[in-house]
């Protein structure tokens, strides 16, 4: 049932970090209540209704504290739940189960939250061409659960950090005196790069257009400008929405025509999915 049962290192590090900060030298409460031989059964469920992302991040949470546990998902990755929906069945050692409860948790709720907010974004967009994006403005040191979760509600990932592509913004085109001269620098300094450029203004995309950049970022334009730059660009060059956007304006975004949109609040504003671990015996 799960997508991606291989886990790229950057979270199983990511997961072995949060366990060593919960347990540390061990977990005083549960290892002075439950005897080490000591079996349960349990399940996780939804508490709400929204898209179940994570399940294998969970799994591998549990079976780091214990190889031993048995995790059975009962839904497929990505599937739009209801309240008190059994997500997974777990079994295993008392003691190990106790343990890894609320980091699996954790990382299960944050996954699934983003998730639900990107599908809503997805849905909202849909019959476009446009495709969302999401941002840098992630958790730190949980940049790759964020972008894993933004592709489980079918969105898609911008940049992963600064190192893969480059994007030239404001700071950097004032700082260099204008679109051309940031461009030509940063050809020779990371070639063999995309790169894209932040346009504030029409005067900007048409200068951008004129040198060859592979997409263009519209910062923080009217829906009626940026309908402007989709005529002038003429499909030589992709177009990128980004700022400040909202469920509520996303489908006019992008009704202009534009190519992706990018939405930072996808990972630093999505709630956490709410769900819980429950003893069956």
């Amino acid at each position: 049932m799960l997508e991606e049962t291989a886990l790229p290192v950057e979270i199983l590090t990511m997961i072995r970090s949060a366990l060593a900060e919960d347990i540390g030298p061990g977990d005083a409460t549960t290892n002075s209540i439950v005897p080490a031989e000591a079996t349960m059964h349990g399940q996780i469920i939804a508490k709400q209704d929204g898209v179940i992302a994570g399940l294998d991040v969970a799994q591998v949470v549990y079976q780091m504290v214990d190889a031993q546990v048995d995790f059975r998902p009962q839904v497929d990755e990505g599937l739009h739940v209801t309240d008190r929906l059994v997500l997974a069945l777990v079994s295993g050692r008392t003691r190990s189960l106790l343990t890894a409860e609320r980091t699996a948790l954790n990382f299960l709720g944050r996954i699934s939250g983003i998730a639900t907010l990107t599908r809503s974004f997805v849905e909202a967009v849909a019959g476009t061409k446009a495709v969302i994006l999401d941002t840098r403005k992630t958790a730190p040191g949980l940049r790759a659960v964020d972008k894993l979760a933004v592709r489980r509600g079918g969105g898609q990932n911008h940049r992963i950090g600064l190192y893969d592509m480059v994007l030239i913004k404001d700071n950097h085109i004032d700082y260099a005196g204008s679109i051309t001269v940031a461009e030509k620098r940063a050809r020779a300094g990371a070639p063999g790069l995309m790169i894209e450029v932040e346009a504030r203004s029409l005067e900007d995309v048409r200068e951008a257009l004129t040198i060859g950049v592979e997409r263009i970022l519209l910062d923080n334009m009217t829906p009626e400008s940026m309908a402007e730059a989709v005529r002038i660009t003429a499909g030589r060059v992709k177009l990128e929405a980004s700022g400040n956007v909202t469920l509520e304006t996303v489908r006019e975004i992008a009704e202009t025509g534009v190519d992706y949109i990018s939405v930072g609040a996808l990972t630093h504003s999505a709630k956490v999915f709410d769900v819980s671990f429950d003893y069956l015996g």
